[in-house]
Order: structure tokens, then C-alpha cells, then sequence
């Protein structure tokens, strides 16, 4: 079978009036257009559609088998239309993002505040975990986009990487190792101290394990923690030393709960980037949430 599309949403709209004036003028086609389609469908399908009266058409019992599925069949394909079009307009769709602890906490949420007062008719889908198991995700295309914390030697293989801002980690204590304020002290000589950090797994983690190991040392922490936002209470609670950001740090410095213990060693500055997969094609809506940091 041959028929071509446009003679079975013609063959539907005068089905629909009952009408052949009608019919044309909906479709913005002459009467005679209208009525040697519908000859040349009937002659296709070896069938009488409409039986012809002064007061229109009606359809034979062939017609209204054939209606049947073309009225299913044009209503999904215009209802497929209305969706592209809402999606295109950002009245609708839906944007999948991988957001880290930190990035979350301390910097993604004044973005997801803006995008939904500019379009709040667009979903979104938020994935919280550890920056490997988001990246994973943007690979396995579960997610569109991931703001998480990256660091030079990471590996992101696979990725396109935008870095949108930096941030500095800092070693600090509590109150019973107020003794390590004064002077700058080597890694090395603290080793010796109970010891906090982000348990193996973690983006965290390697890099620290990295930047111990850059030094000769082994991070060999007595207390290991699943998410960073109890670094600095445990710390405050003087269960241990540790490195944490500054940003997460930045209120119990300002109360004198906890202090910064120099160090000899300088702690490369990690980043906040965007990621996503590359060669990716993004939907609308997460395409126009990308442009929101740019």
C-alpha cells in the first residue's frame, strides 16, 4: 500500500465536518482537491468511503472502519506535535542533574532558584551522590548534566568539563589541638594526631590520598565519614584534625570553635565544573539550563 499521508488526514478532516466545504476550508485547499483525493483514495483502497447527499457526506460501514484508524492514528501524531511544540517553547520537559554534597549545599541551588522562576513549567530531576558514581551516571545517560567537584588529575575520560568556580580546602582543629595555631607545621608531623576524613570512594578522598601522597605520606584517617558536611562538627567536637572547605568551615572560624592549623604544604585550589557526556545531545530544557552558568 502506497497512500500517501496527506490523502488520509484530508480523507479525516472530511470525515470529521461531514463536509467537503468545511473540509477545505480547514485544510485551505480548493472543493475539487478535496474530492479527487477522496476518488483516488477510494480507488487506492478498492472501496466507497462516503456516500454523497445535498446535505454533505457520510461514511459507508468501510469509511467508518477506516476513520477508526486514522482518526487514532493523525490525534497520536498531532498529540506527538503539541508535545515537540511544548518542549521546543520550554512550556514543558524535564532536566536530569547530578549534583555532589558540596555543590548542592554550596553552590547549585541559588541556579536551580533562578531556572525555575524563568521556567517553572520544567521539571527537575535531581541525582545527589558521589562525584564517580555521577560521572557513571552521565556515561550510562541516566542524567543530563552534573555540577560536581573536580580536580586536575581526576579522571573525567569521556567528559566535556566546564569549570564554573574554585574553592580552597583548609586543615583545621578544635579546641585540644589549639596548641597547633601558632607556627606552620609540615604534613608529616602531624600524622601522629587523630586524623578526619571522607571515607575511600570518594572524589574527596583520592584527592587528598593524592596530595598525601605527592608529599611520601599515606592518609591513614582514624575517623572516616560518608558525607563532608560532618568534617568540620566532628572536628568541632575535637574528635580529630582535618582538611574541610573553607566555605564549610567558614561559620565555626567566625565563632572561634575551630581554628586553621598552617601548613608548609600548599593545597591546590579544586574546582566546581559542569560535566556532561560528550557528543551528547541535550533536550531543550537541559540545554537551556547549561546556558544559565555561561
Amino acid at each position: 500500500m502506497s497512500v500517501h499521508f496527506d490523502s488520509y488526514r484530508i480523507f479525516y478532516e472530511v470525515a470529521r465536518y461531514g463536509n467537503i466545504t468545511s473540509a477545505a476550508k480547514s485544510l485551505y485547499v480548493t472543493q475539487p482537491t478535496i474530492t479527487h483525493c477522496i476518488r483516488k483514495l477510494e480507488s487506492e483502497l478498492h472501496c466507497t468511503l462516503f456516500t454523497r447527499s445535498q446535505k454533505g457526506v457520510t461514511l459507508t460501514p468501510e469509511g467508518a472502519i477506516l476513520y477508526e484508524h486514522v482518526r487514532a492514528a493523525c490525534e497520536t501524531l498531532w498529540e506527538g506535535e503539541k508535545k515537540l511544540a511544548a518542549l521546543r517553547t520550554l512550556s514543558a520537559g524535564e532536566v536530569r542533574i547530578g549534583a555532589s554534597e558540596t555543590t548542592l549545599r554550596h553552590f547549585l541551588i541559588p541556579y536551580l532558584q533562578k531556572f525555575r522562576s524563568l521556567y517553572p513549567n520544567i521539571r527537575l530531576k535531581m541525582a545527589n551522590s558521589n562525584t564517580p558514581d555521577m560521572i557513571q551516571d552521565l556515561k550510562d545517560g541516566v542524567i543530563d548534566l552534573a555540577i560536581l567537584v573536580t580536580y586536575p588529575s581526576q579522571d573525567t575520560d569521556g567528559m566535556a568539563n566546564y569549570p564554573l568556580t574554585s574553592f580552597q580546602d583548609i586543615f583545621i582543629g578544635g579546641a585540644p589541638y589549639l596548641y597547633l595555631k601558632n607556627g606552620t607545621h609540615h604534613l608529616k608531623d602531624l600524622l601522629s594526631l587523630p586524623s578526619i576524613a571522607m571515607e575511600p570512594g570518594t572524589a574527596t578522598r583520592s584527592f587528598f590520598d593524592r596530595f598525601y601522597q605527592k608529599h611520601g605520606l599515606v592518609l591513614h584517617p582514624d575517623i572516616e565519614l560518608a558525607t563532608s558536611d560532618l568534617i568540620v562538627p566532628f572536628i568541632e567536637s575535637g574528635l580529630g584534625i582535618g582538611f574541610a572547605p573553607y566555605h564549610f568551615a567558614e561559620h565555626a572560624l567566625n565563632q572561634g570553635s575551630i581554628f586553621e592549623i598552617p601548613l608548609v604544604e600548599t593545597v591546590p585550589k579544586r574546582q566546581i565544573s559542569l560535566l556532561k557526556k560528550e557528543g551528547a545531545v541535550l533536550s531543550v530544557a537541559a540545554e537551556t539550563f547549561f546556558d544559565l552558568f555561561f
